[in-house]
């Protein structure tokens, strides 16, 4: 309706205004005052109007009661009108909660009896006073559901609160205990690390005092050893100079008679161009030498090893010599001879040219020291074994006269081919060590290359022996020759190298015979022995083609000492030896060895049936048996020992008996190394054999 509009308007706009702040009590009717003095009095209003025409008209003129009606004409004030009231709350079934508990309505009426007077008396103030007391009402359930609420909340943030404090403190007893368990943990780990420690330090202290035992222990021993060492080397010492002593002793009674051979030259005295007296003076130097270092031996003890080798060095110019005035008288009586000849022929003319006719007088036979050499070496080697060394010795002549054109041109190409062809063959020989053996077939594949006829390279340049037409025999001929001369040089110097230089040589052998018999040719020249054979002086043959044949090197008419000769006939030997028992790995199995063991077991029969040679016999003896005595033994079993001891029983006498105290050096080695072996009942493999890991390497 319009009017409540304006009623509304009105009300808000008397609760904006002074009326509005009007002091409005409950308890009004209990005072007893006047209610007309109160309606004539301004009109106040509570302060809960405000709420209530908010909150509580709005709802109550959605849902007006039917039996309300406006009926009052009276428009002077706005609070005089029943409809801008609200319902009384004793009436509304919403509002009132005795209207809602009563079904049979008797309260309702009894209440409405009651209150009836109160209605005549104000009925816009009841209507007020219901609502305010409803609206208090519902002011006070809200407050009181919302201290309920927020006393649930406070005791749900107390809840909260506690378990979070109790949660806290779990943790905090938690991290306590955690600290606790860390804190005894690092003191049982620091307990425990400084027991370790204790007991390294207990244990370093024991290895400490162990080591300081053990040092103290072999310096102990050491010291003990060291008297005994010195102990040793004095009854060494002594015992050396009781042998150098008797060697002394030897040498002097070597050089008196050789003395005393200078002093039956007399008979010669009668030889023109022969000075005696020189060569007696000397002798006599020298015998004197001997003596003043014998009775400076007598003085002082025993001989040094300086002056032994005074004493042999003057036994060797004793004997140098001795050969000096042999080779003069020698001269001289051959001088004789011819003049003796002369004077024979002359005088045969002219009786001749006298007519009568005289008897013919032989010439006086005269013995040279060539027929005393011969009858020194009363050895003879076997037919066989002299042709087949004249055989090979015809072919390397016949080798040489096949190159001869390469040797001798004067062409500068073919002088070029030739150095080229020399250093192709002797440079990859020279190369032959103890090197591996894949670097050991690069050479072997090198050397056959060469001999095919294949182009190798050589300093740079293609080299073939197609070259030259005689450029296979000069190669297969300086070949040869070089190996044999590492076995005279390198062999000689480091006696390991005998074994890859053997097992080359094998090889080449194996696949080129003609290399094998001209190696074979140029050994035995140079090292007859290794025939064997011994070369007998042969009349009118000068001294020293006869020492080079038997192969001493002598250069300026002066040969070379007895120990370097020694020294290239056992790397010879040593060479040959090593040769016989091995074969090229990669070759053919299926063929036999072209001078395989069976030549060496000739040469060590040969040799012990012909005589020994004083230094010479048992110092190759020693090598061969050394190098090749373990292969033998394995090949020739039984026999091989009979042999052994045939050698130990008869063989050793005879060497002997031919040896000076000078030179027993080597028979002592031999003799020492059979008797080890036959100790052991074995002869142990020489030192650089070829292995399978030298070839795997």
């Amino acid at each position: 309706m319009p009017s409540e509009g304006r009623c509304w308007e009105t009300l808000q706009a008397l609760r904006r205004s002074d009326k509005g702040h009007l002091c409005y009590h409950r308890d009004w009717l209990l005072r007893g005052e006047d209610v007309l003095e109160e309606c004539m009095s301004l009109p106040k209003l509570s302060s809960y109007s405000g709420w209530v025409v908010d909150h509580v008209l709005p709802h109550m003129q959605e849902n007006p009661p039917p039996s309300e009606t406006s009926t009052s004409p009276r428009s002077t004030s706005a609070l005089d009108q029943p409809s801008f009231v609200p319902r009384s709350p004793v009436r509304d079934p919403a509002f009132s909660p005795a209207s809602s508990a009563t079904p049979n309505g008797t309260k309702d009426k009894h209440e409405s009896q009651h209150t009836e007077p109160m209605v005549l008396q104000s009925s816009r103030g009841i209507k007020v006073e219901g609502c305010i007391r409803m609206y208090e009402l519902l002011h006070r359930m809200k407050g009181a559901e919302g201290l309920r609420q927020w006393q649930e909340e406070q005791e749900r943030k107390v809840r909260a609160l506690s378990e979070m404090a109790s949660e806290q403190l779990k943790r905090f007893d938690e991290r306590k205990e955690l600290k606790h368990h860390k804190e005894f943990q690092d003191l049982r780990e620091v307990m425990e690390k400084s027991s370790r420690e204790a007991l390294g330090q207990q244990e370093k202290l024991k290895a400490e005092h162990h080591h300081r035992a053990k040092i103290l222990n072999l310096k102990l021993r050491e010291a003990q050893q060291q008297r005994l060492k010195q102990a040793e080397q004095e009854r060494l010492r002594k015992e050396e100079g009781q042998v150098r002593l008797r060697n002394l002793y030897a040498l002097q009674e070597e050089v008196l008679h050789l003395s005393q051979q200078l002093d039956s030259s007399d008979q010669h005295r009668d030889l023109p161009k022969v000075d005696l007296s020189a060569f007696r003076t000397r002798g006599n130097q020298l015998c004197g030498l001997i003596s003043g270092i014998i009775r400076a031996t007598s003085e002082n003890g025993f001989p040094t090893a300086e002056e032994q080798a005074v004493a042999e060095r003057a036994l060797q110019e004793m004997r140098d010599l001795l050969v000096d005035l042999q080779q003069e008288i020698a001269r001289a009586c051959e001088d004789r001879r011819r003049q003796d000849e002369e004077a024979r022929v002359k005088r045969q003319e002219s009786q001749v040219r006298q007519g009568p006719e005289v008897r013919k007088e032989p010439p006086a036979s005269r013995q040279g020291p060539g027929e005393k050499l011969n009858e020194d070496l009363q050895v003879k080697v076997q037919d066989s074994t002299m042709q087949w060394y004249q055989q090979l010795q015809e072919a390397s002549r016949q080798c040489v006269l096949a190159f001869e054109g390469l040797s001798n041109s004067k062409d500068s190409q073919a002088k070029k081919i030739k150095m080229d062809l020399q250093k192709a063959a002797t440079i990859p020989v020279s190369q032959i060590s103890t090197i591996a053996g894949s670097k050991l077939k690069e050479i072997f594949d090198k050397i056959h290359s060469l001999l095919s006829g294949k182009p190798v390279q050589s300093g740079g340049r293609s080299v073939s022996v197609t070259l030259n037409p005689q450029g296979l025999d000069f190669v297969q001929y300086k070949l040869a020759e070089k190996f044999v001369k590492q076995g005279e040089e390198e062999v000689a110097s480091h006696h390991e190298a005998a074994f890859p230089i053997a097992v080359v040589a094998s090889g080449i052998w194996e696949l080129h015979p003609r290399v094998g018999d001209l190696i074979l040719a140029h050994l035995h020249k140079k090292c007859p022995y290794s025939v064997p054979f011994y070369p007998a002086f042969k009349e009118g043959m000068a001294l020293e083609d006869y020492q080079r044949m038997l192969g001493y090197q002598v250069t300026d008419s002066r040969v070379e000492q007895q120990d370097n000769f020694l020294k290239r006939m056992s790397g010879m030997i040593r060479l040959y030896a090593a040769i016989i028992q091995l074969r090229w790995p990669y070759g053919n199995r299926q063929e036999i060895h072209p001078h395989g063991l069976n030549h060496g077991w000739r040469w060590l029969a040969q040799i012990l049936n012909m005589e020994p040679l004083s230094d010479v016999t048992a110092t190759l003896l020693f090598d061969f048996l050394e190098v090749c005595g373990n292969a033998l033994m394995k090949q020739y079993q039984l026999q091989f020992w009979k042999m052994i001891l045939l050698i130990k029983e008869d063989y050793f006498p005879r060497i002997e008996a031919i040896t000076s105290s000078g030179q027993m050096g080597s028979f002592i080695r031999l003799k020492q190394f059979l008797e080890k072996c036959l100790q052991r009942k074995e002869i142990p493999l020489p030192k650089g054999f070829l292995t399978s890991s030298f070839w795997r390497s």
